[in-house]
């Protein structure tokens, strides 16, 4: 028996990996707890917009919405996704390259969505990098942490 209709277009777009179905858009709400703002990506551009409630004398409210500004724009084509902090008062939130791993801010600034540019840890400051020694403290200070 042959599939019609929809059913054979969903089965064979699955079959095949068709974009058809594929999400074009993540939602991530900013991580600051008195603010309504969510934050929307385009997964393969990494274009960042977003929007929130606002109050409206006369209204039940609108939906006030800011497009992408300042290299909150399309970049080179990857896999995007936003990462909210767990700060609570923090506005912004990441944009990540899981291809690439790099990452930048973006937040709304004079109405625009805004992000600093995209950027990956310099070898220098990688975790892998030498230890610092801690600078000596007499014993019983509690100033610095007990060696082994």
């Amino acid at each position: 028996m042959r599939p019609f209709g929809t059913a054979a277009f969903v089965f064979t777009a699955l079959a095949l990996g068709g974009p058809a179905l594929a999400a074009s858009y993540d939602f991530v709400p900013a991580p600051q707890t008195d603010l309504n703002r969510i934050y929307r990506i385009d997964r393969i551009t990494g274009e960042v917009s977003s929007c929130q409630y606002g109050l409206q004398e006369g209204t039940i409210g609108v939906t006030l919405c800011f497009s992408a500004g300042e290299g909150a724009g399309a970049q080179a084509p990857g896999e995007y996704g936003l990462v909210a902090s767990r700060h609570e008062r923090e506005g912004g939130v990441f944009r990540v390259n899981y291809r690439t791993g790099q990452m930048s801010i973006c937040y709304v600034f004079d109405e625009r969505v805004v992000c600093t540019p995209q950027t990956t840890p310099s070898p220098a400051t990688s975790s892998a990098a030498a230890p610092v020694a801690t600078p000596s403290v007499s014993p019983g200070s509690g100033a610095s942490p007990q060696r082994p």
